[in-house]
């Protein structure tokens, strides 16, 4: 795992017991893993097979497909073969809600062909609760237990709400669903393991929709158990209020040490990228810091200094050719995820954030000398004028990559 951390930032994660799914290890120290859903019909095995893939080129490391019928489940051998006919290796997650129990006992396949489990306890409650992990427990599958403030045990629920009012100072009953929820995860793991599933095949999430009782639940959730935990809004809207709402109730448990799985469950537009969630919840794990998948670009967001928008066509065309790049850069010089390039468009804070950057440009602002001084590893390497600017940054930024991380492939040779 990549970090750049500094120490004493963040207090260290939680400790957690590892769960193996499917060859991703979660909790401990391993990295926070990816994960992201399919919004495909299962049962249409060519169009899951191409969001599959699609999801893992973006970047996803575990990957869950609704499995809610019949037909889906005599899809799932199907899928998990075809992502092996293309050599695409990620974990495949079967999501079962009520009728999971008689799809798991009926199609074997589909039990043996999953990586993991996911079971909704206010959905499968009881003997389908039961059911469902006895198979997990003879094809030696993980499971996540992912209570959901929307389809929470209702009987249980009841329960505690009776005993609140029967006290003498009643709890608001927020604080009850909250508790409910956590009661909810602790008591099914309790009972899956009384089923015979061992310890470190549990995974707990309690996912709602809103930002505070998230964090609220999850810290209350990460004090009483050391399963590792799977987080994220359940539904967080769409556009810039699902980015905005995931960031900041990720971020916040993140920083607290909580989350060994994370999913931005961002609702896409019409006919969309389904792919994004998983470029968001990259995003937000490297911003803070805490894992590193492409090479950053930082900008600044100009002024009255800078009189044009040069700089932001520049910012976006580095941009773009970085990503155009990575691909070959990934599979060229290890830890280019790592990079960081700096665009800035004035002499106020340009030189400055492109020293701190391993390679950066300070474009001319109005009434500065016509010049875009270049550093890189905080020495002045360059200083660039005219119109060729923009490729004459990408010549000198292409050298950069192959010098210093082409010495990294020497020194493992």
């Amino acid at each position: 795992m990549s970090t750049f951390v500094p120490e004493g930032v963040f207090p260290p994660r939680r400790p957690t017991t590892s769960v193996n799914v499917g060859g991703v290890w979660l909790g401990s120290d391993h990295p926070i893993a990816v994960q992201s859903m399919t919004n495909t019909p299962t049962a249409d095995v060519n169009a899951t097979v191409e969001q599959i893939v699609a999801l893992v080129r973006a970047g996803s490391e575990l990957v869950r497909i609704t499995v809610n019928t019949e037909a889906a489940a005599q899809a799932v051998p199907a899928i998990v073969e075809e992502l092996d006919k293309r050599d695409i290796r990620v974990p495949i997650i079967g999501d079962f809600h009520f009728n999971g129990h008689l799809l798991l006992s009926k199609y074997p396949q589909c039990a043996q062909s999953l990586a993991k489990y996911r079971i909704n306890p206010g959905n499968a409650r009881d003997e389908r609760f039961r059911m469902i992990v006895e198979q997990a427990v003879r094809y030696e599958k993980p499971v996540r237990i992912g209570v959901n403030g929307g389809s929470l045990d209702q009987q249980l629920l009841t329960r505690m709400m009776d005993e609140n009012r029967r006290r003498a100072r009643p709890l608001p009953e927020s604080e009850i669903v909250l508790e409910a929820m956590v009661e909810s995860a602790l008591q099914s793991a309790a009972l899956a393991e009384e089923c015979g599933l061992s310890h470190d095949r549990i995974v707990l999430s309690t996912k709602v929709s809103g930002v505070s009782e998230l964090v609220a639940v999850y810290k209350r959730l990460a004090s009483r158990c050391d399963y590792p935990l799977h987080v994220g809004l359940t539904e967080a809207g769409m556009g810039m209020k699902g980015i905005v709402a995931s960031t900041a109730g990720l971020a916040v448990l993140l920083a607290a040490g909580i989350g060994d799985t994370i999913r931005v469950s961002v609702t896409p537009s019409p006919e969309g990228d389904r792919t994004e969630e998983v470029r968001i919840a990259q995003q937000i794990l490297q911003s803070m810091g805490l894992r590193a998948f492409a090479p950053q670009v930082i900008s600044c967001p100009g002024c009255g200094r800078t009189g044009s928008t040069f700089f932001q066509q520049m910012a976006r065309d580095i941009q773009e050719y970085i990503s155009e790049r990575l691909p070959y850069w990934r599979d060229s010089y290890p830890g280019i995820e790592n990079l960081r390039v700096a665009v800035m468009g004035c002499v106020v804070n340009g030189p400055g954030e492109s020293k701190h950057a391993d390679i950066g440009i300070s474009l001319p602002g109005i009434s500065e000398a016509p010049a875009a001084p270049v550093y890189a590893d905080g020495r002045l390497m360059a200083t660039l004028r005219g119109e060729g600017i923009v490729a004459d940054f990408k010549r000198i930024l292409e050298e950069y990559v192959a010098r210093r991380y082409g010495k990294q492939v020497s020194r493992s040779e």
